[in-house]
C-alpha cells in the first residue's frame, strides 16, 4: 500500500504546539491592547466579562420581534467579535452581507478548526477571552462547551434544521455539515459497477484502488459503532488486510488523485469538493455507501459574550439568511427547507460528544488499523 501522509497523532501534536503558542502570546507578550487581527481595543472590553450578562433574556425571547429586539441594542454595540474555522472568503462573504443588512461589523480571525479550539481555551484559562463567537468543527466546538466556555440559547430558528444539528445542550448548534462520501474517477470505473455496500468493498477485485484520507478516526468510529464496535474493527481490519488501502494526507488531495486516476476510489472525500471537480470538467463524481457520515461545524456564543445582543443576531442570522448563502458557495447548510440534494442519501451525524469521550482510543485504533498497515 502506498503511504502519502504525516503521522496519526498530529492533531494532538497540533493542539500542544497551539496551546503552547497562544500561551507564551498571551503569558510573554501580555497581548497588546490593540489586536491588529480583530481590529478592536481590547482594553475598551476590559472587564465586560465581569458585568451582568443579559442572556438570558435574549436565549428565552421569542417573540414575533425579535429580530428588532435584537438589532435595537446590537446596533448600539456596533459589532461582535468571532474566531472561527470556515474557511476565509466564505466566512468574508457572509459577513459582509451580514453587515451590510444591519450596519454590525464582524472582526473575524480564522485558523483551523484545532487552533480555533486551543486559542479559546488558553485565552480563558488567561482570563483574557473577549470574543463573542466561535465557529468550529464538532469535536472541537464541543470540546469548548465541555470546559464551560459557552451560552445555551434558545432560538426560534432551531426548529428549521435538521433535527441532529441541535445538540441537547443548546449551546453550539451546526449550521452546516461535511458530508464524507466515497467518490470514484469516471474513466477508470463505470457507476454500475460501484459497490452497493461498504461489504461489497471487500471483493478482491477492488484490491489497489482504495484510498483513504489520513485523519479520519470521525469516519470510522461511527461506522464501527453503528455495527457494533467489535465487527466494525474486524472489518476495517478485513477491509485492509483484503485490498489495501492508499493512505493520503489531506481530503482535497484524496479527492484530486481520484480525478486524476491514480485513486480509483475515494473512501473519505468531502462532496463538496467532488461537486466543484465534476463542475470545472474533471472525471470524477461520488456515491453514498449506507450510512454516509455528516460532520457537523458548529456555531456557539461565549458566556459573557462582551457584545451579546450582536452575537445572537448573527447566531440568528447564521441559522436563517446565511444558509442559502452557504448553499450557494457550495457548503451544506442545516437547514431542512433548502433543496441540498441530499434528501436520499443515508446520512448518519457524527456524535462529536461520543467520539470525544473517547477520542484517544479511536485515534489510536485508526492510526494502528489504517495507517500503521499501509506502510506494510
Amino acid at each position: 500500500m502506498k503511504h502519502y501522509r504525516q503521522t496519526g497523532i498530529r492533531r494532538i501534536i497540533s493542539v500542544w504546539i497551539a496551546v503552547c503558542l497562544f500561551t507564551f502570546l498571551i503569558t510573554a507578550c501580555g497581548q497588546s491592547s490593540t489586536n491588529s487581527t480583530l481590529g478592536v481595543q481590547q482594553s475598551a472590553q476590559a472587564g465586560s466579562q465581569e458585568a451582568v450578562s443579559p442572556f438570558e433574556e435574549i436565549a428565552s425571547y421569542e417573540g414575533a420581534d425579535r429580530e428588532q429586539f435584537l438589532l435595537e441594542k446590537a446596533k448600539q454595540e456596533g459589532e461582535i467579535n468571532l474566531y472561527t474555522s470556515m474557511s476565509a472568503p466564505d466566512i468574508e462573504h457572509i459577513a459582509k452581507a451580514f453587515t451590510d443588512k444591519y450596519g454590525i461589523k464582524v472582526n473575524i480571525w480564522r485558523s483551523g478548526s484545532v487552533e480555533v479550539r486551543a486559542r479559546v481555551v488558553t485565552e480563558a484559562g488567561a482570563g483574557k477571552l473577549n470574543i463573542d463567537m466561535v465557529e468550529a468543527v464538532g469535536p472541537d466546538i464541543e470540546a469548548i462547551h465541555q470546559e464551560g466556555l459557552l451560552q445555551k440559547i434558545t432560538s426560534p430558528y432551531h426548529k428549521d434544521l435538521m433535527k441532529e444539528a441541535v445538540p441537547p445542550h443548546q449551546e453550539w448548534v451546526a449550521a452546516r455539515i461535511n458530508l464524507i462520501v466515497q467518490a470514484y474517477n469516471t474513466n477508470k470505473i463505470k457507476k454500475d459497477d460501484l459497490p452497493k455496500t461498504y461489504e461489497e468493498l471487500l471483493d478482491p477485485k477492488w484490491k489497489g484502488q482504495l484510498g483513504i484520507e489520513s485523519t479520519d478516526d470521525e469516519w470510522l468510529a461511527p461506522l464501527a459503532m453503528e455495527w457494533g464496535e467489535e465487527k466494525g474493527i474486524q472489518y476495517f481490519k478485513d477491509l485492509v488486510k483484503t485490498n489495501g488501502l492508499t493512505v493520503i494526507n489531506g481530503h482535497s488531495l484524496l479527492t484530486q488523485m481520484v480525478g486524476t486516476g491514480e485513486v480509483p476510489i475515494g473512501l473519505t472525500v468531502y462532496s463538496y469538493k467532488v461537486d466543484q471537480m465534476k463542475r470545472e470538467g474533471q472525471p470524477i463524481d461520488w456515491f453514498a455507501l449506507d450510512p454516509a457520515i455528516a460532520l457537523p461545524s458548529g456555531i456557539g456564543i461565549t458566556k459573557n459574550a462582551p457584545h451579546p445582543y450582536a452575537a445572537a443576531l448573527f447566531y440568528d442570522y447564521m441559522l436563517t439568511e446565511a444558509q442559502p448563502i452557504m448553499l450557494e458557495r457550495d457548503m451544506t447548510p442545516t437547514s431542512t427547507s433548502l433543496d441540498t440534494g441530499l434528501q436520499n442519501v443515508p446520512i448518519k451525524f457524527l456524535d462529536s460528544a461520543n467520539l470525544l469521550a473517547e477520542l484517544d482510543k479511536w485515534m489510536n485504533l485508526y492510526e494502528e488499523i489504517i495507517v500503521r498497515q499501509s506502510t506494510k
